[in-house]
């Protein structure tokens, strides 16, 4: 599994979980979805993506 894989897992994982979550529990669980949605809309742009940085950190390979 590498960073590139992982990146795109995770937050699909979140997602799913947070909407899951938003209809069945707590409807403030769709504010994590949308801290989600605003992470990876940010690192569109700037190319720096926190999650990336911390599955470095964990010796994850980039490629």
């Amino acid at each position: 599994m590498t960073v590139k894989r992982l990146m795109r897992i995770i937050p699909g994982l979140f997602v799913t979980i947070s909407v899951i979550l938003g209809l069945t529990v707590n409807k403030w669980w769709f504010a994590f979805t949308l801290f989600v949605g605003l992470n990876l809309f940010q690192s569109g742009f700037t190319n720096f993506c926190p999650l990336e940085k911390i599955l470095i950190k964990l010796g994850i390979p980039e490629e």
